[in-house]
């Protein structure tokens, strides 16, 4: 344990008034990358009184996920911020349109095949086929 007063790299994380549990799901506008975050928001007073939060993820304290989020695979900040589970929803969704073909007894896996028999390509992801489950289309 470090002495009082010694700096150590890490704040003082005691005197938390509350703890919130946040999560949030991100998708990078940029590369596609999807990620999800769980967050302990504490809430402290200041010398002065006044409240302030902080941020933690992994027992760490990071920026505010809201201010301006960082893409993890290739450091954009076009970043989509939305509520927490979405990733793992278009994740799912994207796996059951994908169903195996069932193939005869000695059939070799060469070249991957569709439901009709022909050849099936190969096929790239990109944004929109991840962020397609959460369109809706505005009524009026």
């Amino acid at each position: 344990m470090a002495p009082a007063g010694a700096v150590t790299g890490q704040a003082d994380r005691g005197a938390a008034t509350a703890v919130v549990h946040e999560s949030y799901s991100f998708a990078c506008m940029r590369c596609g990358h999807g990620w999800e975050q769980s967050y302990e928001i504490e809430h402290h007073l200041d010398g002065d009184g006044n409240e302030f939060v902080r941020y933690v993820a992994g027992g760490n304290v990071v920026p505010s996920p809201l201010s301006r989020p960082t893409c993890l695979n290739c450091d954009s900040h076009v970043v989509r911020i939305m509520r927490p589970g979405q990733v793992s929803s278009a994740q799912n969704s994207l796996h059951r349109h994908r169903r195996p073909v069932p193939r005869a007894v000695g059939e070799t896996l060469d070249e991957p095949q569709t439901e009709s028999g022909k050849p099936q390509e190969d096929h790239h992801w990109h944004l929109s086929d991840l962020l397609h489950p959460f369109h809706h289309r505005k009524a009026g």
